[in-house]
């Protein structure tokens, strides 16, 4: 648990109607080929400090892994628990053999002086610069994916040019109403507020259960960039949304078509390695004692994520 003088609190991402608004990423560059933006891409000089916990890390992790960029973009696990003070690196398995960092804001204070809102995760680290190159996972995601593919080992479209509108578009829906949705309800301090984000929440989840009907992924037969966005979530659903975020209309478990399509991409080559239920537990549990105050940790609910999803026969 953190220290008592130390504990986590919303700050400036609670507001005065008891909603929930997360802060905008800070850092915004761009690795290009042709290193005009003033990080050209090179094997090995990027670094990613993530979270196994934390959803938006897990995206970049999971693309790192299907393009087979472990050679070319290293990465540092900070601990799943986490204070006023940010992520930090307890050592072990947590520690930062790049700069040595106690805590994850050394990155953000290296990179602004003056920053001074929540340190994220994901973060995008150059190594030859000694700064941030881009804290939003949404574009650190894209980078991995399309400008890292010349480094990949097994480079995968997840952004095909014939489907990118709709990618784009169903990401922005899945985004508002799922993927920030969870925390639009579990952090509200307000019922009305709270309310708000739950159905809009299971209004969504409904409507992708529909879709999946006759599909095996959102667009198609294979898993695009939108499937990796949700599934993060999804493999979070019953374990720590559905009980500590109060998103408690039913679990992920009782959909027909959802929850077999994300034990289909659970199962997808190299993708639960990615995965660390534990983890993920701690870190919800241990670190909001504003919904958590006793800090007990939920067992892990009985969803097999081994189950064969039977979904193979879907276009």
């Amino acid at each position: 648990m953190p220290e008592a003088t130390h504990v986590f609190s919303l700050g400036r991402e609670g507001s005065d109607d008891g909603s929930f608004h997360r802060q905008e990423s800070a850092f915004r560059h761009r690795v290009t080929a042709d290193g005009r933006s003033g990080f050209p891409l090179e094997s090995g000089r990027y670094h990613l400090y993530v979270a196994r916990a934390c959803p938006w890390a897990h995206r970049t992790l999971i693309a790192r892994r299907l393009m087979g960029l472990q050679d070319a973009i290293g990465v540092s696990f900070v601990s799943p628990q986490r204070d006023d003070r940010g992520w930090e690196f307890t050592g072990g398995d947590h520690a930062d053999p790049i700069n040595g960092f106690r805590y994850l804001s050394e990155a953000y204070a290296a990179s602004d002086p003056d920053y001074d809102a929540r340190v994220s995760v994901p973060v995008l680290w150059d190594t030859r610069r000694a700064t941030i190159v881009n804290n939003e996972s949404a574009d650190i995601l894209r980078m991995l994916e399309t400008v890292f593919a010349p480094l990949a080992e097994h480079p995968t479209d997840l952004y095909p040019e014939a489907e990118r509108a709709n990618i784009d578009a169903l990401n922005e829906r899945i985004y508002d109403t799922v993927n920030n949705a969870v925390y639009q309800a579990g952090f509200a301090r307000r019922q009305d507020a709270y309310e708000r984000a739950v159905h809009a929440l299971f209004a969504s989840l409904d409507e992708l259960d529909g879709r999946l009907r006759e599909r095996r992924f959102l667009l198609g037969p294979a898993p695009l960039e939108t499937d990796w966005r949700l599934f993060t979530t999804l493999v979070r659903f019953d374990a720590v949304y559905q009980i500590h975020f109060k998103c408690s209309v039913r679990k992920l478990s009782e959909y027909e078509h959802l929850w077999p399509y994300t034990r289909d991409l659970y199962q997808w080559p190299g993708v639960a390695e990615t995965v660390d239920f534990d983890e993920i537990r701690a870190h919800y549990y241990g670190t909001h004692p504003m919904i958590n105050p006793s800090g007990i940790v939920a067992v892990r609910p009985a969803g097999d994520f081994e189950e064969p999803p039977r979904r193979e026969h879907l276009g």
